[in-house]
């Protein structure tokens, strides 16, 4: 094959900027000192219209899902009945996770490649006979690439329960409007590897007034996650209360820049364009997409199903002749589907290359002439938004 640079299209990690690298790149400083205070204090609240949040964001060094756990073993209590909305591997890992921490967990269990409906929700809810301490809802589930409808669940939970909502955006906060007033949601975490740009290894919770109190009284079995001591250090002395990824934070810090000289509202934009572009370009390939309904589709995941075992072949193909790397499905859509990941550091142009490539790959396997019908799509797309 002719030599191709590597391109990385996979839904977390995700591609990391030369100026965030750069930024990473300072040299090594005292996490007590001035220096890291200022750069801790300038990612917690730059970050705040990103969580859309009114407090500061809490930093730990940690992965996404330990943001998952963190949000789970703060206010949960052993006992608690909790209702989780499962649309797919990371809504499964919310529920496993309140298991482990002995809650009585009821599963809306919702058809992969579906969101959850309000009305589901609200039935769901209504049919239980325990008081519910918290449900917990995933924004994107990375695994299908469904956006669940957030903001209309959060009215159901409000009106329906006293209960907490939580919700995990970790493939998609960076790329999404989010808005915790609005959304009612009490608690709202991510990672660092996805739309926000950076390599793994930051997990970020938000919480409002009705959280902090939860957390306050939540149970006593917590340390290295307790939110207390993150929320303390932070108002006490703008720090940590363990020892940060100092170098991360220096890139998050930068990350924020970007997003501030795009300005927030472009980067919602274009991460529409992204997932409609690419969506315009599989479908002009006459490639399945396993979320059907665009209004379900999320800004920063596509996933594709094509007919028969081709998945594989077709990632195969892209890593093998064109250096590029798509993700593979996950649990019962191993070996089904492949996952294209649009977002954070991602323009259009990257869309255009993968598209290229795909378009090659389904020609190569099928014998189909492809050549420039999912480029002209997907540039249709884009030329609809300019």
């Amino acid at each position: 094959m002719l030599f191709c640079k590597e391109s990385l299209f996979t839904p977390g990690p995700t591609p990391v900027p030369d100026r965030v690298k750069q930024a990473m790149n300072q040299p090594m400083v005292a996490h007590r000192s001035e220096v890291f205070s200022n750069s801790l204090k300038q990612v917690a609240t730059k970050l705040m219209p990103v969580f859309g949040t009114k407090e500061p964001v809490v930093v730990i060094a940690g992965s996404g899902t330990s943001a998952l756990e963190s949000a789970v073993c703060n206010v949960v209590h052993e006992g608690d009945h909790v209702v989780v909305v499962v649309t797919g591997v990371f809504g499964e890992r919310f529920a496993s996770i309140c298991e482990s921490y002995g809650a009585h967990v009821h599963r809306l269990n919702i058809e992969w490649g579906t969101a959850c409906r309000p009305e589901q929700l609200e039935t769901f809810l209504k049919g239980l006979k325990d008081p519910v301490k918290a449900v917990f809802a995933t924004y994107c589930e990375t695994s299908t690439s469904v956006l669940n409808p957030v903001k209309d669940l959060g009215a159901v939970v409000k009106r329906v329960t006293d209960a907490l909502y939580i919700v995990d955006g970790v493939s998609c906060i960076g790329g999404v409007p989010a808005n915790m007033e609005d959304y009612q949601i009490d608690i709202l975490v991510s990672g660092s590897q996805k739309a926000l740009m950076l390599p793994p290894g930051l997990a970020f919770v938000a919480v409002n007034k009705r959280a902090k109190e939860a957390i306050k009284n939540g149970p006593e079995k917590r340390f290295y996650l307790d939110l207390n001591r993150y929320i303390d250090s932070y108002d006490e002395a703008v720090t940590t209360p363990f020892t940060p990824p100092v170098s991360l934070v220096f890139g998050a810090e930068e990350v924020c820049r970007m997003i501030e000289e795009e300005g927030w509202d472009n980067v919602i934009k274009r991460h529409e364009v992204l997932r409609n572009m690419t969506r315009a370009g599989v479908k002009a390939l006459g490639l399945p997409l396993l979320v059907e309904n665009d209004a379900d589709a999320s800004p920063t995941v596509t996933a594709v199903k094509p007919d028969g075992d081709q998945a594989g072949a077709i990632k195969k193909y892209l890593q093998d002749h064109f250096s590029m790397v798509v993700a593979s499905g996950q649990k019962q859509l191993k070996g089904k589907i492949f996952r294209i990941g649009h977002m954070g550091y991602s323009t259009p142009f990257d869309v255009i290359n993968v598209l290229t490539a795909l378009e090659m790959a389904v020609h190569e396997l099928n014998g189909r002439d492809t050549f420039g019908i999912a480029v002209k799509k997907a540039e249709e797309a884009w030329k609809a938004h300019v």
